[in-house]
């Protein structure tokens, strides 16, 4: 069922502050500085070094619970269009690996005992294994020193290391050559999304806020118009659902548009609410909110908007190329950090989060 959101609370900082007993905001806002770590982690493990083996035969991704699966998918569609390398992605390690391949993981559980299984037969057959995880449990010890582990520096509830992981990824496929991604001005990048996205600003001038309230009281309609797009939307309904309750539909567009019954219903009903229209009443309101997702800048990018919002008039359309400098990965980082923050502020404002957990801030 659609939430229903206190617009009021969006707008006043110290109600928002009070129903944040979890730090959730404070939490999302550290992306930046996860980046900043794992890539202090990297370089004190010297991982560019000892990536240093020439082109591997595959590069492996592996899939677990949680974020990781955004961060997997989001890797995937950064590098299988031009990567000189097969890139896979698995749910667990496949039987064949061996010495000629890198496999990469990240997980925030580590008691991930089928995780260790395979990392340790990764690392037993040879594989280099980088694994970007807590320096506990069984999944830890799985490595043996016999791989690369990449441990967290900056302590934030798992439902928000998706930028530790895509860090740790990037910079994984920065030292095999098979990716040129400046993992710095993502951190910069994430950082001043989470100040536009500050508590303290208004809704008309924060880009989280905003977004919150066009999904309020709406079924999400999340399809990305390129590869990136759709594993950015991926991670945006992880944390729709992870913070606010709410069931977001996933699709590339294209894919979207043979859907005739969802699709007619999404042109229908895109367009903005009838601000005097009372909902005990008005039972044939429109309920959908579709927003076409673009990660991709270009001419082809461009036509591809173009056609999308011809198509659906009253879809919205979330494009960070028109607002921010950066490569691919650094646009499709912040527009996750975007949807974070949008999910965490329409969970507070719908009581739907806030007081559901703790974690230890970063030392000063």
């Amino acid at each position: 069922m659609p939430t229903v959101l206190d617009d009021t609370l969006l707008d006043d900082p110290a109600r928002l502050a009070e129903a944040d007993t979890a730090g959730l905001l404070r939490a999302a806002a550290m992306a930046g500085a996860q980046v900043r770590s794992t890539a202090e982690v990297a370089a004190d493990a010297e991982l560019a070094d000892r990536l240093d083996l020439g082109r591997p035969r595959a590069l492996v991704l592996i899939v677990r619970p949680g974020v990781s699966r955004s961060v997997a998918r989001l890797l995937y569609a950064l590098l299988a269009p031009a990567c000189p390398a097969p890139v896979v992605v698995s749910e667990a390690v496949p039987p064949w690996i061996g010495a000629l391949d890198v496999v990469f993981a990240h997980t925030d559980d580590p008691f991930d005992r089928e995780l260790a299984a395979g990392v340790e037969r990764a690392a037993r057959y040879g594989a280099t294994v980088v694994l970007s995880a807590p320096n506990e449990g069984p999944v830890a010890a799985s490595l043996a020193g016999k791989g690369v582990q990449l441990v967290p520096r900056v302590p934030v509830p798992p439902e928000l290391t998706f930028a530790r992981g895509l860090a740790a990824g990037l910079l994984t496929a920065n030292a095999l050559g098979l990716l040129v991604a400046d993992v710095q001005l993502l951190a910069d990048q994430l950082d001043s999304e989470a100040e536009r996205g500050h508590l303290g600003r208004d809704s008309f001038a924060n880009p989280a806020k905003a977004l919150a309230l066009r999904l309020a009281d709406r079924i999400p309609l999340l399809w990305g118009l390129d590869p990136i797009a759709v594993a950015v939307a991926q991670h945006a309904g992880y944390a729709l659902g992870s913070f606010a309750g709410v069931v977001a539909d996933i699709a590339d567009y294209r894919q979207a548009m043979t859907r005739r019954a969802l699709r007619q219903a999404a042109a229908s009903s895109s367009g903005e609410r009838d601000i005097f229209a009372d909902p005990d009443f008005d039972t044939d309101l429109p309920n959908y909110r579709v927003l076409l997702l673009a990660v991709h800048s270009g001419p082809a990018a461009d036509a591809a908007r173009h056609d999308a919002s011809h198509t659906l008039p009253g879809a919205g359309v979330v494009a960070p190329a028109d607002e921010i400098v950066g490569d691919e990965p650094v646009r499709a980082g912040v527009l996750a950090l975007r949807f974070e923050l949008a999910a965490v502020y329409l969970g507070l404002a719908t009581a739907t989060t806030g007081g559901g957990g703790h974690y230890e801030p970063a030392s000063a």
